[in-house]
């Protein structure tokens, strides 16, 4: 009889697309996951990532989310760009970007390095979208950074008033 584990591959009967976050089955004695809006996902047991096979995109998992891998610095600078306006739309702001050192080169030629209006005694911290950047720890002491690409931190954000408003008040 086989192993009913041995049927699936690594991540079980079925995982969510990281793409749709529509659950999606795996497709029996194979490594594919099989989504009907995005094509099969294959799942790699030896690097434990998952490969979009249209795309070739790679994406690994951590607590249950998937993360994707990025190989270009566009991808990364627009998940972030997404991920600030998603918290500006739940009425928060961020403070600063952590993104994971594992980009650190292929950023680091994006990151804004001094603006004209800063005075010349402040230090020049790298920037990207006017937030202040820094890189994670390694993963070694932190091992989230080996998937996981940026943190934002975030405070809630002032509403912001119009001039036109005060007519009515």
């Amino acid at each position: 009889m086989i192993n009913p584990g041995l049927q699936y591959p690594i991540f079980g009967p079925d995982i969510q697309c990281p793409h749709c976050r529509q659950t999606i089955a795996a497709l029996t004695l194979t490594d594919t996951y099989l989504c009907p809006r995005h094509g099969a996902f294959e799942a790699d047991p030896k690097t434990e990532e998952l490969v979009h096979l249209q795309s070739g995109r790679h994406w690994r998992r951590w607590s249950d989310e998937w993360y994707r891998q990025h190989t270009h610095p566009d991808g990364i600078r627009f998940e972030i760009h997404e991920a600030l306006d998603r918290l500006y739309t739940q009425g928060y702001r961020a403070t600063r970007v952590i993104i994971a050192s594992r980009y650190k080169e292929l950023v680091s030629a994006y990151l804004e390095r001094s603006t004209p209006w800063r005075a010349a005694s402040e230090p020049s911290r790298p920037r990207l979208y006017g937030l202040p950047v820094e890189f994670s720890p390694e993963p070694t002491e932190e091992p989230c950074w080996e998937v996981i690409n940026f943190d934002l931190e975030k405070e809630l954000g002032v509403p912001v008033r119009y001039p036109y408003f005060r007519m009515f008040e």
